[in-house]
C-alpha cells in the first residue's frame, strides 16, 4: 500500500492540486524586525510626541511675551530684594541719613510746590487787576469823552426852550443859563445842535447869538443831562434865569425827562505847547 503511493505512477497524486500562495496581508513580525526596531516605552513615546515641537506663528509671539513678562518680573523681584536686603543690612546710622535725605527732599518739593502756587496766584491777580485798570480806563475815557463832547451821551435830565419873538435875548443871558445848569450838576448841555464845552464862549451876532462861532437863532433849545431835580429848580429860583428871561418878554418851557440824548460832538483837539507830564 506504500508503495503504490510513493510511485510516480500513482493517479491519485497526479490529481492533487498544486498549492494555492497566500493571499497579500500585513507581513508578521519576524524575528529580525524585532530585533532591529525594538518597541518604545510610554515615555519615550512621549517625548517624541513632543519633540521637536511643531508650534504656529501665533504660538511663537505668545511664548516670547510670556517669557519677556516673566523675564521682566524676576528682575524687578530681584532689584526690590537688593533694596530690601541692603536696607536690612544698613547700619542705623545710614538708616537715619537716609530719613533725614527723604525729609529734606520732601520738604524742598512742599516749597517748590508752595512757590508755584504763590506765582500763580500772583499771576491771576495781577491778570484781574490788569482786567480792572483796562475797565476804569475804559469808563475813564468815556467821562472825559462826555466832558469834551467827543462822545455822545444820553440819560435823564431836562429841555429848555427859549422863545425869543422880540429879539431881545443876548448871549449873555444864554451864557447865564449855561452857568446855572452847570452850577446845578449838568453833565452834557447841547444847544441847538452845538456842543457845549468847557471853553465854550458865546457872542451877539445881530439878532441872533453865535456858539463857539455858529450862529443859531431863536428858538433856543437847551439839551441837558443831569438830575432832573437838581436842574428844574436852579433856573426856576426867584430871580434866576427864567424870570430875567420872562423880563425881556421871552417865553420859556422846562421839561423834565428820564431820557435825554445828547449827540452833538466836538472834534478833538490836540494842545500845540501842552504835552503830558508822564512823557
Amino acid at each position: 500500500m506504500s508503495n503504490q503511493d510513493e510511485s510516480p505512477e500513482n493517479p491519485l497524486r497526479k490529481e492533487l492540486p498544486e498549492e494555492v500562495p497566500a493571499a497579500p496581508g500585513p507581513a508578521a513580525p519576524t524575528e529580525e524586525t524585532s530585533a532591529d526596531e525594538p518597541r518604545l516605552t510610554g515615555r519615550q513615546r512621549l517625548v517624541k510626541g513632543l519633540w521637536p515641537p511643531r508650534l504656529s506663528r501665533a504660538q511663537l509671539i505668545v511664548a516670547l511675551l510670556l517669557f519677556g513678562l516673566g523675564f521682566g518680573l524676576a528682575v524687578q523681584v530681584a532689584s526690590n530684594s537688593d533694596n530690601d536686603s541692603a536696607l536690612r543690612g544698613a547700619r542705623q546710622e545710614d538708616l537715619v541719613r537716609i530719613l533725614d535725605e527723604l525729609d529734606d527732599r520732601t520738604q524742598r518739593l512742599e516749597d517748590e510746590k508752595e512757590g508755584l502756587e504763590k506765582q500763580r496766584e500772583e499771576l491771576e491777580n495781577s491778570s484781574d487787576q490788569a482786567e480792572e485798570a483796562r475797565k476804569q480806563t475804559a469808563e475813564r475815557e468815556r467821562q472825559l469823552g462826555i466832558l469834551a463832547g467827543t462822545v455822545a451821551a444820553q440819560g435823564p435830565g431836562i429841555t429848555m426852550t427859549i422863545d425869543d419873538t422880540k429879539g431881545t435875548v443876548e448871549a449873555d443871558m444864554l451864557l447865564d443859563a449855561i452857568q446855572e445848569l452847570r452850577a446845578a450838576g449838568a453833565e452834557a448841555i447841547q444847544v441847538n445842535g452845538v456842543r457845549v464845552v468847557a471853553s465854550t464862549y458865546l457872542t451877539d451876532s445881530g439878532k441872533s447869538v453865535s456858539v463857539d462861532g455858529n450862529k443859531i437863532t431863536a428858538p433856543y433849545r437847551f439839551k441837558v443831562i443831569g438830575k432832573p431835580q437838581d436842574l428844574e429848580p436852579a433856573l426856576n429860583i426867584p430871580g434866576g434865569v427864567v424870570q430875567t428871561l420872562e423880563k425881556e418878554q421871552a417865553t420859556v418851557v422846562v421839561e423834565r425827562s428820564d431820557k435825554i440824548v445828547v449827540d452833538a460832538l466836538r472834534a478833538a483837539e490836540r494842545p500845540d505847547y501842552a504835552r503830558s507830564s508822564s512823557q
